[in-house]
């Protein structure tokens, strides 16, 4: 009998560069500051954060590849759900009176600083997919 192939799991260091790329693009697209795109990474040393976003490679912790999945799924999310570029980009900087947002922008629930907060977004989205 032959064996079934096992699949092969990357690892941190081979997902940080396809991550780190992906992280800068969408908040490229999102025209965020240093500041809020280091805030979204968990607040990475200053030193680190600019090593990253000059190299987009490196070894990075396995919060920061959850928060930049989270942000993946919500630019997924956000693409599916507006069929213009420009709105979807833009959704987040919007004020939203959904009760998870209060009026502020989900911006700034991620920007709170927890992955918690990532999460909860994300799932907004998702519900809002109807992908619950």
């Amino acid at each position: 009998m032959d064996a079934i192939p096992q699949a092969v799991v990357p690892s941190r260091r081979d997902l940080a560069g396809p991550a780190l790329r992906a992280f800068f693009q969408i908040t490229g697209r999102w025209e965020l500051s240093t500041d809020q795109e280091r805030r979204l990474l968990g607040s990475p040393g200053r030193s680190t954060y600019f090593r990253w976003k000059r190299e987009q490679a490196g070894p990075v912790p396995q919060d920061v590849l959850e928060r930049i999945s989270y942000l993946l799924g919500i630019y997924k999310a956000l693409h599916i759900l507006f069929p213009n570029a420009g709105q979807a980009d833009g959704w987040v900087k919007r004020p939203n009176l959904a009760p998870l947002f209060g009026g502020g922008s989900a911006l700034e629930r991620m920007l709170a600083g927890q992955v918690a907060d990532l999460f909860v977004v994300r799932q907004y989205l998702d519900a809002q997919r109807g992908w619950s």
